[in-house]
């Protein structure tokens, strides 16, 4: 803001340089180019003097010329006038325009040049006003949240310039609260269970260490009562097993709840997106890029979540692809339209294909690429929930994932 106010008044010194400069030159071109009607008066006084016509047709100052007959009224007239002496005779040259058009021209580039000050002064005001001091509010709104405070949502505005993004912040500061909500939620909820399955694996855990140390001391020397004591060993053991796989299943549980707006959208507008966000990138990567020809119908999904798994599809084949090309197949099948992002250069081992869609797994042949392993796992959930599918195959040479889009 302080650099706008320092603009703002070199702005208007500016303007006041550029209004005092003007005037001055337009006053000295005046005083440096005399008085223009005089050049006119001295070329009729030379026709005179030579003897040919005075013509003032084609003067632009001088009006009339006037021969002295000895009357007082020469020396008179409404105009301003210049007196000749010429070959022993009086002639008075009758001239106007000159000042004042001087003065209508000084006039006309002064009121050009305050129209053109005010309107340069309203402009950085109205900019001043609508632009920078509402942003200037809105600037410590991103630190704000990644510190986590996430209870203020931001006024809401008629401005043209961040009534959506006002709306688009408040949503993310929704999205996130939900989510921090949510995390809290999971993890009290994982906490109480591993405290009530800890609790529960204490007692069968505490019978088989009795048994054991039974067993050590040699208090059971009855065939039939070690029998007995083993199959309760077994018991324990496997109650222990029952245990230790609801944990699992728990912690392997849907930990992202993803929610998806179905609607009815074209197959164009989601692969359109796709190729205009992508072509360039591929161009500077000189990797071939094509999309199959296709009829275009309506699907019944989520247009934004559609679009994020087929660019999450064409991420992975950027990334672990030979670079060589890219090609996007559709086909139809069965109601449903299927769209096939294949790759050059599979490098994924034909035995890791089933657990390509398992969440927090990556591949042997992600190397050091950076990556969670849940990319494929979120499209896999996705696809679901909008009543489609997604399944992976290797043919070719080709790593090819196709996402099933039911038709509306």
């Amino acid at each position: 803001m302080k650099r706008f106010n320092l603009l703002f008044i070199s702005s208007l010194i500016m303007i006041a340089v550029v209004f005092v400069t003007a005037n001055l030159v337009m006053r000295s071109e005046n005083n440096e180019s005399g008085r223009p009607y005089r050049v006119e008066i001295n070329r009729l006084e030379n026709d005179m003097f030579e003897g040919k016509e005075t013509d003032v047709s084609s003067c632009s100052y001088v009006t009339a010329v006037v021969r002295f007959d000895g009357q007082d009224d020469f020396y008179s007239s409404n105009s301003d006038y210049v007196i000749k002496d010429i070959g022993g005779t009086l002639y008075r040259f009758d001239y106007s325009g000159s000042k004042s058009a001087d003065r209508k021209r000084i006039i006309s580039v002064n009121i050009i040049i305050a129209v053109l000050g005010i309107f340069i002064v309203c402009l950085l005001l109205y900019i001043r006003k609508r632009i920078l001091l509402p942003f200037n509010k809105f600037s410590s709104v991103p630190y704000d949240l990644s510190k986590g405070k996430l209870t203020d949502p931001l006024e809401e505005n008629k401005s043209r310039y961040f009534g959506k993004f006002v709306w688009g912040v408040n949503m993310l500061r929704e999205n996130m609260l939900e989510q921090k909500e949510q995390e809290l939620r999971l993890l009290s909820e994982r906490q109480t269970l591993i405290l009530s399955i800890s609790h529960d694996i204490k007692t069968p855990l505490s019978a088989i260490k009795l048994y054991s140390k039974a067993m050590s001391k040699g208090l059971y020397t009855d065939r039939d009562k070690l029998i007995e004591v083993a199959k309760s060993i077994d018991k324990n053991a496997d109650d222990i097993e029952k245990f230790v796989n609801d944990l699992t299943r728990s912690a392997s549980g849907d930990f992202m709840e993803l929610e998806v707006d179905m609607g009815e959208v074209y197959l164009s507008q989601i692969l359109n997106e796709i190729i205009r966000h992508y072509t360039p990138v591929l161009n500077e990567r000189h990797t071939d890029f094509s999309t199959d020809k296709y009829i275009d119908c309506l699907l019944g999904c989520d247009k934004e979540r559609s679009i994020e798994v087929l660019k999450n599809l064409m991420d992975n084949a950027v990334k672990y692809g030979d670079g060589k090309y890219i090609r996007i197949g559709i086909s139809e099948e069965d109601g449903c339209r299927l769209v096939c992002v294949a790759n050059s250069g599979c490098s994924l081992p034909a035995n890791e294909m089933l657990h390509i869609f398992d969440s927090f797994w990556r591949g042997s042949n992600a190397g050091k690429k950076g990556g969670s392993g849940l990319g494929l796992y979120i499209c896999k959930q996705l696809m679901l929930k909008m009543n489609g599918d997604i399944f992976a195959e290797q043919a070719d040479g080709e790593m090819r994932i196709t996402a099933v889009f039911p038709k509306a």
